[in-house]
């Protein structure tokens, strides 16, 4: 395999999907569509347990922190806390922290770092949209990456008269127009399973 993907899950944390009182409207989509992409993508990495083959994905779970003058989410707090953990002990699933919108502008070596690993592709969701996952994508296609947004898999608060739903389709439609491909989250991990079966010899099955 010439090159493998990057999962970037962006700022799934308690305050943002979690808390009664702050999280996103749509939380409970967001909930069930991450906790599909995760399943479909860890299915896929397992399957390469014991192989000689290049690994195919790299979760990265991004991790926003606050000061306190800037509001609650205080690294070590509960709304801090990832709401979907990266697996323990596990080379292909690490946390990355950041301070900014931009993930790569937090993390000055961050490109380099998957470049070495072979990565020239993101597959971004999470929240917010209009924030931290557009500002992140757009730091992913100026660093020049190939970037895949997963629609119906990122969301936000209803802000300036407008819904989330509203938002998150202008979110698009700005990255888009910049270079990223922008598809529905079950249409691409649909794919997924195919797409990786022919990369691993003589190690069985995939998902379908």
């Amino acid at each position: 395999m010439s090159s493998t993907r990057a999962l970037f899950v962006v700022d799934i944390q308690n305050e943002l999907i979690a808390d009664p009182d702050t999280r996103i409207p749509n939380s409970e989509q967001i909930i069930k569509a991450t906790e599909e992409i995760l399943k479909v993508s860890r299915s896929i990495l397992d399957s390469y347990e014991g192989s000689n083959s290049l690994l195919p994905w790299l979760i990265v779970f991004v991790q926003h922190e606050e000061s306190p003058s800037e509001g609650t989410m205080l690294r070590g707090s509960k709304s801090w806390e990832l709401f979907f953990p990266p697996r323990s002990n596990r080379q292909d699933e690490i946390v990355v922290a950041k301070s900014t919108g931009d993930t790569f502008k937090s993390n000055s070596d961050l490109a380099q770092k998957l470049r070495d690993r072979n990565i020239t592709e993101i597959v971004m969701f999470g929240l917010q949209s209009e924030g931290c996952v557009e500002a992140t994508c757009t730091g992913a296609l100026a660093a020049g990456f190939g970037v895949t947004v997963l629609s119906g898999a990122h969301s936000t608060y209803d802000s300036d008269g407008k819904t989330a739903v509203q938002i998150e389709r202008e979110v698009e439609h700005r990255l888009s127009t910049r270079g990223a491909r922008v598809v529905p989250w079950e249409k691409e991990i649909s794919t997924w399973g195919s797409a990786e079966h022919s990369t691993v010899s003589n190690h069985g099955s995939l998902l379908r």
